[in-house]
């Protein structure tokens, strides 16, 4: 189902399972489309390759960005692809991860930190958040006063890092020394669940810290 955002976003939620581990979760994802009328990019493409090209429109795929390569954020990357002609781009340090989903396919490009990405008529700075996933990246677009936080900062917390490549203290210094040096009324556009703010977020790190020592 798409949700209308202030333009230049929009959010389709889609579904389906999270597999890592041996374990099997059933999940809903945030897949982000940022743009404008006539092109656009797709931020995690999760689950639902005809879904997501329905939000899409008319509008040309200039890229598919994957926040991490965890298989529910990129399940329906390749066909996406596929459909669309767009590159996939993600960053080198998931390459592991994948491989799990994609043993015989490749990423297109790699996402570096500091790298600014065109996004219709807005720009994305990445911005590498190691800590879930060895690779995971958040998206920040200040003059919307926007991040795309993929798996690493959830309103509530930080994302989850009990999963093999994943790091608690490396998560804490990602949001700590990236995310938190972001202005305090940034909206937080997460991969699941209800965005927040780092205004609301930042008060709450040494209690993150505490629960996770």
């Amino acid at each position: 189902m798409a949700t209308a955002y202030p333009t230049p976003i929009d959010r389709v939620v889609t579904s389906g399972v999270f597999r890592l581990d041996g374990g099997e979760w059933n999940v809903d994802n945030n897949v982000w489309i940022v743009g404008n009328e006539r092109t656009a990019i797709v931020i995690d493409a999760a689950h639902d390759h005809e879904e997501i090209a329905r939000a899409l429109g008319d509008r040309e795929l200039m890229a598919i960005v994957c926040t991490h390569a965890h298989n529910d954020h990129i399940s329906a990357a390749g066909q996406l692809a596929d459909l669309t002609s767009a590159p996939i781009l993600l960053h080198p340090d998931d390459a592991q991860l994948w491989n799990m989903v994609y043993p015989s396919r490749e990423p297109d490009a790699p996402l570096l930190h500091g790298e600014r990405l065109q996004a219709g008529d807005v720009e994305l700075e990445v911005l590498h958040t190691p800590g879930h996933a060895p690779g995971a990246v958040c998206l920040h677009a200040p003059e919307l006063g926007v991040v795309f936080s993929g798996d690493t900062l959830f309103n509530g917390g930080p994302g989850a890092t009990g999963r093999s490549f994943s790091d608690f203290p490396t998560i804490i210094d990602s949001i700590r020394d990236r995310l938190f040096a972001l202005p305090e009324d940034t909206m937080v556009y997460t991969g699941h669940g209800e965005s927040t703010t780092i205004g609301a977020e930042a008060p709450h790190l040494e209690e993150w810290v505490k629960r996770g020592s």
